[in-house]
Formats: C-alpha cells, sequence, structure tokens
C-alpha cells in the first residue's frame, strides 16, 4: 500500500510540474514564475503571417502541443537583456526546440547559434512548417515593425504599456493586440523605448 501511495504521489507531482508550463509564444515557455527563452531558435511572433498562414497562431500552438501533460525540465545557459532565461528545454527527453524546427515551426536562430542548423535544412527539404510559401524571418518582421512604429510613436519609443485587470502589460511592435491598444497616460500608461526599460519599470510582456 505505500509503494502505491508513493507512486501515485510521484505520478501527481509530475503532472502538477507539467500543469505549471505555460506557453508564451512559439519559442518562450514560463515556469514557476520564470520566463525561458528556447536557445539556438526563433519562431514566428505570435501575430505574424506566412502569405495567407496565421503561422505565428500556429508556432504558438505547436509548442504547446510539444509540452501539454509533459514534464518540462529546462537546462539555462544564461540571461538575456529581458531578464529572460536563455535556455535548452526537454518535454520528457525530447528537445523541444529541435522539434520546433524539426516541423517547421522555428528557424534555427544563427544568429545566436548553429545547434539546430542541420534540423532545418531537413524540415527545408522535407518542405514543412514554414517552408511550404511565402514568409519572412521573425528577426526581420521584427525589425521592420519596430521601425515602422518608431517613426509614429512619441519620441520615438513605440513599445505601448497598458494597464488592464490583467496587469501591467507592454506590447512591443510586432505584438497582435498593439494596433488596438490605446495609451492613457492620465491612468499611468506610457510609451517605452525598450523591452528591458518595460521590464525593469514592471510591465511584462501580454501571454
Amino acid at each position: 500500500m505505500r509503494r502505491i501511495f508513493a507512486i501515485c504521489v510521484l505520478l501527481c507531482c509530475a503532472i502538477a510540474a507539467a500543469a505549471e508550463v505555460r506557453v508564451v509564444d512559439g519559442d518562450t515557455l514560463e515556469m514557476d514564475g520564470k520566463v525561458f527563452r528556447l536557445n539556438g531558435i526563433d519562431a514566428p511572433e505570435h501575430g505574424q503571417k506566412c502569405g495567407d498562414w496565421n503561422c505565428g497562431a500556429q508556432a504558438t500552438e505547436a509548442l504547446v502541443e510539444i509540452v501539454k501533460g509533459r514534464n518540462v525540465t529546462c537546462d539555462a545557459l544564461g540571461q538575456d537583456g529581458y531578464g529572460r532565461m536563455i535556455a535548452t528545454c526537454f518535454a520528457e527527453g525530447r528537445d523541444v526546440g529541435a522539434a520546433m524546427v524539426d516541423d517547421g515551426m522555428a528557424w534555427a536562430f544563427r544568429q545566436y547559434s548553429t545547434a539546430y542548423v542541420d534540423a532545418e535544412e531537413v524540415a527545408k527539404a522535407r518542405d514543412v512548417g514554414v517552408w511550404r510559401g511565402r514568409f519572412t524571418p521573425p528577426w526581420e518582421f521584427r525589425r521592420d515593425r519596430w521601425e515602422a512604429a518608431e517613426q509614429a510613436a512619441p519620441d520615438g519609443c513605440p513599445i505601448k504599456g497598458n494597464i488592464s485587470d490583467s496587469g501591467r502589460i507592454y506590447h512591443a511592435p510586432w505584438s497582435p493586440w498593439y494596433g488596438r491598444t490605446q495609451i492613457n497616460t492620465g491612468k499611468g500608461e506610457r510609451w517605452f523605448c525598450s523591452e528591458d526599460q518595460a521590464i525593469a519599470a514592471g510591465w511584462r510582456a501580454p501571454r
């Protein structure tokens, strides 16, 4: 009986650990209040389209499916400028970043790592995911959105710091909610010049 109880406790712990994993977007996870940016990959932004295909939303959903109901562990490699941990994460032993690249749901982020370059070449040859049609790499998508928003934003600071029932949330120009987010400085909302500035002021990215 004690052995059965111990096994049940272990299973319950594993389920609880899996339930604590939250997908932020196609290359970012949150666990126990810590944000993990998957090392070596760059997925389409959540609001990004590849031609007529909502590849950003699909990439987010693909990551949800990879981690859903599974015990996820992350090997932290360092921290980026936004306070996120750069990490290689595993869903019950499966390399999460590799899975995203294998399915064509993310690119190998060659600017920072060559870990998944070979996997990207295989996915490209198989014509899966983003390789099936027209696309803009996410780093170019972010750059173009930033430059356009920068021209219209006060003092060239295009990040919107919004306050809602969900808390203090900042929206970068590539956020799917950016266009419909209005800033009311009278109630404490504000503009930021960078993501790290917003984070330092107590705002968080949208979920």
